[in-house]
This record gives C-alpha cells, sequence and structure tokens, in this order.
C-alpha cells in the first residue's frame, strides 16, 4: 500500500488530471446525472453542455493558469428536523461541474486513507451502513453511546485548520487555491452578498477535503481502540459504562476543540443507546433479545410534518401533482427506512415503520 509521502497526490500536476478531457466528460455526465438547482446565474444543468462547447478552452485556461474565479452560491433555506433551517449553498452548474472534475481526481487518493468507519460522502458507502454497524456494537455489548452533536459544523469549519490538513497532501498550489477560493465564494441570499469567513457549502460535491477535517479524530479513537460511527458531523462512540463514556465525551471535546470546532452540549450525550438516535434510526430491544432497529420518533414527526405540506389546500397544486409529490417522497422515506424492525403488534398494523 501506497504511504502518504508517494500518493500521487503529492505531485504538483494535479490540475492537469481535473483537466483531462476524460474526466471533465465524466464529471458533466454525473453532474447531469444528479441534476439539481440552478445557481445564481439561472443556468440549468440542461443547457451546460452546451454552454461548454463554447467556453471549456476558456475555462480549462483559467484553471491550469490558477486564475479561474468561482461564483458565489445561491442560499437556499430548508427545515431542519429539530427546528429551524439549514441553510445550503447552491453553487452554479459550472461551479458543480468544475468541483465535481476536482472531486473524481482527489476522491481515489483520500477515500483509501479514511477510517472503516467513516461512512458520510464516501463511494459505496451509505447511511445504513453506519446504523449497522452501531447495531453490532450494541448486540456486542456495548450498550451506552456517546453521542456528539457538533456546533454549525459546515458553518464553522475553520479555513485556515481545514487548507493546512489539505496542503499537507496536495502539493499543486493552483489546486489547494481554487479549493480556498470555493470555500470562500461569498452567498447571494435576497440579492444581498454576504462574505464567508469559516464554514463549507452544503450544496456541492467537494466532499473529500471537508472530510480530511475530522480524519484525524477518527485514526485518535482508532489508535485508542474505541467502537465507534461517523457520518459527516453525526459522531457516535459505544462503550460499555457512563463513566467510559464520560471519559470519551472529554477526548472528544479536546479533538474537536483543536479543529476550532464546539461540541452543542444541548444535543451531545452519554446515555443509553435506546434513548438516543443515529441518522433518523433508533435501536430497541426485547428484554434479552438482540438490538433492532426502529425509525426515531423525530423521524417519524417529520414525515407528518412533510405529508401535510404536501397535501394542504393552499399549495393551489393540482391533485395529479400532489399525488406524484407524495408518492416520490414516500417511496424515498420506505427505502430509506427499510431495515426498521418495529415491536410487536405495532410492526403489524404500521408494516413495520412506526406510522398508521
Amino acid at each position: 500500500m501506497a504511504t502518504h509521502g508517494d500518493e500521487r497526490s503529492g505531485t504538483s500536476d494535479l490540475m492537469e488530471r481535473v483537466c483531462e478531457r476524460a474526466n471533465l466528460q465524466a464529471a458533466l455526465k454525473r453532474v447531469r446525472k444528479n441534476k439539481g438547482s440552478a445557481g445564481i446565474d439561472g443556468m440549468t444543468v440542461d443547457e451546460l453542455p452546451e454552454h461548454l462547447k463554447t467556453h471549456r478552452p476558456a475555462l480549462r485556461e483559467q484553471l491550469l493558469a490558477g486564475t479561474y474565479q468561482p461564483s458565489m452560491v445561491r442560499r437556499h433555506a430548508i427545515p431542519k428536523r429539530g427546528g429551524g433551517v439549514r441553510e445550503l449553498g447552491i453553487p452554479t452548474v459550472v461551479d458543480r461541474f468544475i468541483q465535481q472534475a476536482i472531486l473524481q481526481v482527489l476522491g481515489p487518493r483520500f477515500d483509501p486513507t479514511f477510517s472503516q468507519y467513516s461512512y458520510g460522502f464516501r463511494p459505496r458507502r451509505s447511511a445504513h451502513d453506519a446504523v449497522v454497524q452501531a447495531q453490532r456494537y450494541v448486540n456486542d455489548g456495548r450498550r451506552t453511546v456517546v453521542d456528539v452533536d457538533l456546533e454549525k459544523f459546515f458553518d464553522r469549519v475553520n479555513h485556515d485548520v481545514l487548507m493546512g490538513r489539505l496542503a499537507k497532501r496536495i502539493v499543486d498550489k493552483r489546486l489547494l487555491g481554487l479549493i480556498r477560493r470555493y470555500l470562500e465564494a461569498g452567498m447571494l441570499a435576497d440579492g444581498i452578498a454576504i462574505e464567508r469567513h469559516e464554514g463549507t457549502p452544503q450544496g456541492g460535491p467537494l466532499a473529500a477535503p471537508r472530510e480530511r477535517a475530522l480524519d484525524e479524530v477518527d485514526k485518535e479513537l482508532e489508535k485508542r481502540g474505541r467502537a465507534f460511527v461517523r457520518y459527516a458531523d453525526d459522531c457516535n462512540v459505544y462503550v460499555r459504562s457512563k463513566r467510559a463514556g464520560e471519559r470519551v465525551m472529554e477526548l472528544l471535546r479536546q479533538l474537536f476543540a483543536s479543529l476550532r470546532l464546539r461540541v452543542n452540549e444541548s444535543k451531545s450525550a452519554v446515555d443509553k443507546v435506546w434513548n438516543r438516535k443515529l441518522l433518523g434510526y433508533s435501536l430497541w430491544a426485547a428484554k434479552g433479545r438482540v438490538a433492532k432497529h426502529r425509525v426515531a420518533p423525530t423521524a417519524l414527526e417529520m414525515i407528518k410534518i412533510r405529508v401535510r405540506e404536501v397535501t394542504r389546500r393552499s399549495r393551489s397544486q393540482s391533485i395529479t401533482r400532489v399525488v406524484q409529490d407524495l408518492r416520490s417522497y414516500l417511496v424515498g422515506w420506505k427505502n430509506y427506512f427499510r431495515l426498521a424492525d418495529t415491536p410487536g403488534s405495532s410492526a403489524r398494523s404500521t408494516n413495520g415503520f412506526g406510522i398508521g
């Protein structure tokens, strides 16, 4: 296996690889497949191929010269499960195309070095893998969990800390400069430009660099033999006693503080696994039985809220459109929660999802 010192990411020609024709074609195909909303310029994914026919040579020249300047992202707020809103930064489709091209070069170089217990935004890994691994820990006797919620992780990632970690792996200064410009790209909200000095946009595909920020925490937990799963900013460590959990919680506070991140104390806890949730799932078990998955109460509340929103009369949508939207949401929801195994008669009366 290659070591960090001889990995190809240590070379100075990564931008040339980003701009290779085959890589750009693959990036265009992926962006078109992912679809998504337009950015501040209004250009749609369907319009991107025609735009690139004319502008690809100039775009490539700017990238290779290290002079490309990303556009601001468009602010889009979505409701959070616990109340309030989460802000997404939606890049232009051209910037999504460039970011995807970068990800295809950096991803294969970074991903093999990440912890096997990190599941967020990684190829061939999913939220389901994370909750199944958590179930294994619990059935192995670790029935106390250190459930850590980071305070506004995506808004608080320190740019200097993140770029310092990336500079250890990337020599190409053009690529480092471009990633920093993406981090610092402003946000357009209601016609007003907002500067950004910390945080990473949630709407773009540059996940591998962001994962690098938390990789050191994973490695420290592995070195100490801790049983954990992490999905982006959701981190759960499974232990056999509350006393052990308190020690782990203090360790995590210190580790995250070194990255200039704070633990949200009001949402974090050392508790029995039955009282906490992970990625929309919680666990249950009859006495002496193995732990099984069920839909967490907060996720059940969210589906009820969403169904009411889709079906409310004030939407002024045709019944056909309402049915289409509702079916799309429910099919996706049922697929995501297919691991759920709700206890007793509740399972028989609700098809295993805990809703009537």
